[in-house]
């Protein structure tokens, strides 16, 4: 379903008014937030697709950390989950199955929460995927919507899952590139999200779907902000270049580039499959962080100790003609 289409379909659908309702979907933010007392509030999310590498555990554990990574960049703690299924149960043996759903509940363990059931299909195509539930602090909320002029922007994960996943499936993808981004896309963000809150992040949204530019603009269009990206600091995953320039583009790639067309300055020196790779829908990605300037080497420093790569890649500035431009 691509941005433009599920856009003009929420416009659609009636607020919510319920007090309790914190967040909804209204500001596209990452996850809905709903008071239960008045220091403490649920945070829920839901996601699920079909498989992005040939090892079914370890597409179980990207498919749970791409579940949780709503919860954390909210600025929440997981707590439960559901396992959600599409399983084609005559033409797929069970064992495939069970490895997806040991690797999801591997990585909820490893990220404090447990699973608590889950609902599943009759479907022509494996997906899975998980409704989360966590609690926030409803003081400690980190919203997609409060980006300040004079902001630092950080990501915590290199780009560009989608375009080697899509060599994956086309059988173009050097196996040490494989290693590569199923190690990134099974990390979670439980550390880049304690440390955005430890060091006072103005804003925040996890880079999935419809990729760094999309989730941007997002966080810009709510903010009432631009953001400035500078190319030559952006993380990359190993060979996505040539990946790209070998014709590897996933096909949610181009829905972004529509979407997004006129919001968005990109440098004239930047080729085409460059500019691909801002488009490329991720799975499992890092956290985009707005940071007061003034916190920004600590944010550093203390990510060093953990361990924890993150990335300074861009600023936040007045509101131009113009959401996004790409130096």
């Amino acid at each position: 379903m691509g941005p433009k289409f599920l856009a003009e379909l929420l416009k659609k659908l009636p607020a919510e008014t319920n007090p309790n309702l914190l967040v909804g979907f209204e500001t596209s933010d990452d996850a809905g937030i709903y008071k239960i007392n008045e220091r403490q509030a649920l945070v829920q999310t839901v996601d699920f697709f079909p498989p992005i590498v040939d090892d079914p555990y370890a597409f179980g554990q990207i498919a749970a950390a791409n579940a949780l990574s709503d919860i954390y960049a909210m600025g929440g703690k997981p707590l439960t989950a559901l396992n959600i299924v599409g399983f084609p149960e005559s033409t797929m043996p069970p064992d495939i199955l069970i490895k997806i759903l040991l690797g999801g509940a591997a990585k909820i363990r490893e990220a404090g929460a447990v699973i608590v059931g889950g609902h599943s299909i009759k479907d022509k195509e494996l997906k899975y995927g998980l409704a989360v539930t966590g609690i926030i602090n409803i003081d400690r909320i980190v919203k997609n919507s409060g980006a300040t002029v004079g902001d630092i922007l950080f990501l915590t994960k290199p780009l560009g899952t989608g375009i080697i996943t899509t060599a994956i499936k086309r059988n173009m993808a050097a196996p040490e590139d494989i290693d590569a981004v199923t190690s990134m896309m099974t990390r979670l963000n439980n550390i880049a999200s304690e440390l955005m809150l430890q060091f006072g992040a103005h804003a925040a949204t996890d880079i999935t779907g419809y990729g760094l530019l999309g989730h941007a603009y997002e966080m810009a269009a709510a903010s009432d902000i631009s953001i400035v990206f500078h190319y030559d600091t952006l993380p990359l995953l190993p060979n996505v270049l040539k990946y790209a320039e070998s014709g590897a583009i996933p096909g949610g790639s181009n829905a972004n580039r529509e979407y997004l067309a006129e919001n968005v300055q990109l440098a004239f020196r930047m080729s085409v499959p460059q500019t691909d790779i801002l488009f490329d829908p991720q799975t499992s990605g890092g956290l985009l962080i707005s940071l007061p300037k003034e916190n920004a080497a600590g944010f550093i420093r203390e990510a060093v100790l953990h361990q924890l790569p993150v990335y300074e890649v861009g600023e936040v500035i007045k509101r131009d003609k113009l959401a996004i431009i790409v130096n």
